[in-house]
């Protein structure tokens, strides 16, 4: 096994209960880990062998671009596209945070995080 991490995406996009959120958005940091056999893509150092980052990196940016009320709700997209177009990821956990949430306070950011296995 092993373990390919894409960290610190930032995007622009209008998740959240409050009217406002939706009309005028807000930053988001997205991260994601993958557990995936990366033994024959160590000795074929051919792309298709692998979990490419390029492609989890497009799956975030199109599910965080579809609004939702709730963090966890995108994030449980996130975890489904990456299962059903990539079979050979077999454990994946996605964090969605907003940043400088609407809550009250000095809060730097609010985060949900996911974990899924492949099932058998």
């Amino acid at each position: 096994m092993g373990i390919i991490k894409v960290e610190n995406i930032r995007v622009f996009a209008y998740h959240g209960c409050l009217k406002e959120e939706t009309k005028i958005g807000s930053d988001y940091r997205v991260d994601l880990e993958v557990k995936a056999d990366l033994q024959t893509s160590a000795v074929t150092d051919k792309l298709g062998d692998t979990v490419d980052y390029v492609f989890l990196n497009r799956i975030i940016k199109e599910e965080m671009e579809i609004a939702s009320h709730l963090l966890e709700t995108v994030a449980k997209r996130i975890l489904n596209r990456i299962f059903n177009e990539d079979k050979l990821v077999k454990k994946a956990t996605v964090m969605v945070s907003k940043l400088n949430p609407p809550i009250g306070g000095d809060v730097e950011r609010v985060t949900i995080k996911m974990t899924e296995k492949r099932k058998k």
